[in-house]
């Protein structure tokens, strides 16, 4: 059974957890319908969740039972996310037979931070032009069970450039699971000429061999669904069908294509769902795929010429080295959140005025969900009456779902919700070094100038020491003496990691009040049950991208 456990983006009625937050005889009040996220909907649909270990997920029979958990609302704030007094919350949980301590060892932390990492050194000269991208870094570290993150990276062979992206799934993991395998396809294809999409077409009438559109760069985890491989390219064939069908002669422009890439897909999930399959695992996977969801932060990198089309909360931020030797960061997204004035402009510019008060409630869209801008959600973007349709028309896993039959409150003008993507284009110059794609798992733990820091100081290898801040704390000389020689040693051993994303998620878990890594913390935030280590932590995942500054400088030059 797949199981998600923790807090983070979405209100639902839970099943009871066996941690000591709340009684499970404690019901439910009607007036704290609870406020979960993302991952804690598998508790009670399973459904919506594609495990990554199996295609499908049993429903909890805990649901039926009446027991429920009130998400973290503030009186609860303590308990459901606790930061302070580690040792003791540990201590007091009931599912360990003894409260004793345990340790990883260096090696099985090693094991654990380097089990999903994965590099790529581009060729100098691909056979078209000196590529600006001299590599780059990507890794995982699983909250959830299974990650609802997930990562894509490749090369556009049928025009120039190479794409990148991170996905943060919520509600499952089948969203974000369909859009990194999709999303990048629907991009390259926007960017085609009018006669290689007219090839590619001719070559499909006549089934001869396709071109290539796409090379990709893969961890062995990061896998593709075969079984709606066929569903999936009907859909993009419309898609190039469609464009075919609409030249105007002009060349695409980047922006807009990665804009229209990503609402084409987005509009072709729901179309799926909506339509159904006569195969009844892929109904049921294209139901689950749309009522799940997800956010993306997607960069096209071309010559100078840097894009970031982002939907949601994960970010980008640009390293850039000063003259002076240190680093400073450069955000190249913006939050679709609560936290985002802008945006929350926008939602109540497309509502009635009488909507206002109940748009946005404690910081989430109608109350409930945490991004304003995603893939999938379509219980934010259809009407009620349609939602009820295919719901009832649908599997009884889906009929049978307390989530997907739910209604959002104050839904009179649906869609609420876009994944139309905020997209920036950046000229690259000479000092800016790399570029970081991650899930908010990071930027919950850490400031853009840290990680700018960070991994500037572990790619050049030159660690400028920043003074020990105690934090008010009364430290003896002999304690700062020991703080000092603890740091230096673990300097020589935190840059023996041999990748970058590697390197910042060492210090994003195990980073102490001093802003070292202390090994005794990270062993302990990656011995955590999964029960429990969603309320410390989400999902991270991490692209660390590095730039040619030679090649950007000598095209900065011709240029001018």
């Amino acid at each position: 059974m797949c199981v998600c456990p923790g807090p983070r983006r979405i209100a639902i009625p839970v099943r009871s957890s066996r941690l000591p937050l709340l009684s499970d005889a404690m019901p439910a009040p009607a007036h704290l319908f609870p406020l979960i996220r993302n991952c804690e909907i598998g508790r009670i649909c399973s459904t919506v969740c594609y495990c990554h270990h199996k295609h499908l997920c049993c429903l909890s029979s805990h649901f039926a039972h009446g027991h429920f958990r009130c998400a973290p609302q503030r009186k609860f704030a303590a308990l459901c996310r606790p930061k302070e007094n580690f040792n003791q919350f540990i201590h007091v949980r009931d599912y360990a037979s003894t409260p004793q301590r345990f340790y990883l060892t260096p090696p099985q932390v090693n094991s654990i931070l380097k089990a999903n990492e994965y590099s790529f050194k581009v060729p100098e000269f691909d056979g078209k032009n000196v590529s600006s991208v001299l590599g780059f870094d990507s890794n995982q570290l699983p909250a959830n069970a299974p990650i609802e993150d997930r990562r894509s990276a490749a090369t556009c062979l049928q025009t120039r450039g190479m794409l990148l992206g991170v996905f943060d799934g919520h509600a499952g993991c089948a969203c974000a699971q369909a859009v990194s395998e999709r999303l990048f396809y629907y991009i390259a294809v926007s960017l085609l000429p009018h006669e290689t999409l007219l090839e590619i077409e001719n070559a499909v009438e006549s089934g001869r061999a396709l071109l290539p559109i796409l090379q990709w760069h893969k961890h062995p985890n990061d896998y593709f669904s075969k079984e709606a491989s066929k569903l999936y390219f009907n859909s993009l064939r419309t898609y190039w069908q469609e464009l075919i069908d609409l030249n105007s002669g002009e060349t695409t422009d980047v922006k807009e294509a990665l804009i229209n890439a990503f609402k084409r897909l987005d509009n072709d999930i729901s179309l799926e769902a909506q339509v159904g399959d006569p195969n009844s695992f892929l109904n049921y996977l294209v139901l689950r795929v749309a009522f799940s969801g997800a956010t993306a932060c997607v960069a096209h990198v071309d010559g100078v010429d840097l894009h970031v089309a982002n939907t949601g909360d994960s970010r980008a931020m640009l390293g850039v080295q000063e003259e002076d030797g240190s680093w400073s960061a450069v955000n190249l997204s913006y939050d679709h959140n609560a936290q985002n004035e802008h945006e929350v402009e926008r939602v109540k510019m497309e509502h009635p005025k009488s909507e206002g008060k109940s748009l946005v409630k404690q910081d989430r869209l109608l109350g409930l969900l945490m991004p304003f801008r995603a893939f999938g959600d379509v219980k934010f973007k259809w009407s009620i009456e349609l939602q009820k349709r295919v719901v009832e028309s649908g599997p009884d896993q889906l009929n049978d779902n307390q989530y997907t039959k739910f209604i959002p409150p104050n839904y009179h003008t649906p869609p609420y919700l876009t994944a139309e993507p905020e997209v920036i284009h950046h000229k690259l110059r000479p000092q800016d070094k790399f570029l970081v794609l991650a899930t908010d798992g990071l930027w919950e733990t850490m400031h853009r100038q840290d990680v700018a820091r960070i991994v500037g100081e572990y790619l050049t290898g030159v660690h400028h020491q920043q003074p020990i801040a105690v934090g008010g704390y009364k430290v003896t000389l002999g304690q700062m003496h020991g703080l000092l020689t603890e740091r230096r040693a673990r300097i020589s051993s935190v840059f023996e990691d041999q990748n970058a994303a590697t390197h910042l998620i060492r210090h994003a878990v195990g980073n102490n009040e001093f802003g070292t890594v202390d090994h005794e913390r990270l062993s302990k935030m990656l011995s955590l049950p999964e029960e429990l280590a969603r309320m410390y932590r989400d999902d991270i995942t991490i692209i660390v991208v590095q730039f040619n500054s030679h090649v950007v400088g000598a095209c900065q030059n011709e240029e001018l």
